[in-house]
């Protein structure tokens, strides 16, 4: 699960869901600035984690936060993020 949000856009992703509750593949291709395959593939591979769900309503796919345990998860890794960063500007 940790390895999954190590990389920057699936974080960007999961901090957009947090936010927005949910959001179709274009609406997150948008916000990563890349392309949809690109969008898709970060999606895919954090559904497969257990991170996100889906559900489809016609040709679009809509993605939102597994439950709020995710959330928790999320918050505590984005405040913890933060504190490294104050302290190191404070060295």
């Amino acid at each position: 699960m940790f390895k999954g949000l190590a990389e920057s856009n699936r974080m960007k992703i999961m901090q957009a869901l947090m936010i927005e509750e949910e959001l179709c593949v274009c609406d997150i291709a948008y916000l990563l600035g890349s392309p949809i395959a690109n969008a898709s593939h970060h999606l895919r591979s954090l559904s497969k984690i257990g991170l996100l769900k889906f559900r489809k309503e016609g040709k679009l796919v809509w993605y939102s936060l597994d439950d709020d345990h995710i959330r928790d998860i999320i918050s505590l890794a984005m405040v913890h993020k933060e504190e490294k960063r104050k302290s190191h500007v404070g060295q």
